[in-house]
């Protein structure tokens, strides 16, 4: 396969987080992934278990404590007293909050997707937009659609609910396609816009 078509054939992992269906913006997303042109190859609704969400978020030292300083960064930001944490210590403010999103993605169902064609990572990202809502500009998922804020999460110490999660990069979306679906369950098919266009250059 060549790397143009491996450019195609790119795929990435889409989760509609718990806020997203139950605010019923399932097919809202769907619409607008359908509507650049990318292909769903995999669709699945399911109720995550604790130990899913687990291992799917790192644990590494370095995960957290960029965790960690991004949630002080927050606090500082909308004059919040880190001290109500209890610790200031980057390590274990990025292990609380990793708990917070483990209570979060395990408080209802979810809907599961893998997404392919070409640069679908960065297009995805791109679509969701900003993963603070109030820095996600109009026209993306949050943006249009998210009214939480980080100040609101954090004075309640749980997590931001910001609709969806989307790979940060092809190698993270290799890694979540292969943990959260079986090969079984992902479908080659062909478009109609693809299917007209080999046609077209055939003539």
């Amino acid at each position: 396969m060549t790397q143009m078509n491996n450019l195609e054939k790119e795929r990435t992992f889409l989760m509609m987080k718990p806020d997203g269906v139950v605010r019923g913006l399932t097919g809202e997303v769907l619409k607008r992934i359908d509507r650049v042109g990318l292909k769903i190859v995999a669709l699945k609704m399911f109720w995550a278990t604790r130990e899913q969400i687990d291992e799917h978020y790192p644990k590494d030292d370095g995960w957290l404590k960029r965790i960690g300083q991004k949630t002080k960064v927050n606090y500082d930001r909308y004059g919040l007293d880190i001290n109500t944490l209890g610790t200031d210590d980057d390590k274990k403010i990025g292990l609380m909050v990793r708990g917070w999103l483990l209570d979060y993605l395990t408080s209802a169902p979810m809907i599961k997707m893998i997404i392919e064609g070409p640069h679908s990572v960065d297009l995805v990202r791109k679509m969701a937009g900003n993963t603070i809502p109030s820095q996600a500009e109009m026209g993306t998922i949050r943006g249009d659609f998210s009214v939480d804020s980080a100040a609101f999460a954090n004075r309640d110490q749980r997590a931001i609910f910001n609709i969806i999660h989307a790979s940060e990069t092809p190698d993270e979306a290799n890694h979540e396609i292969k943990f959260w679906f079986g090969p079984e369950e992902i479908f080659e098919y062909e478009k109609v816009e693809e299917s007209t266009y080999k046609i077209k250059k055939t003539q």
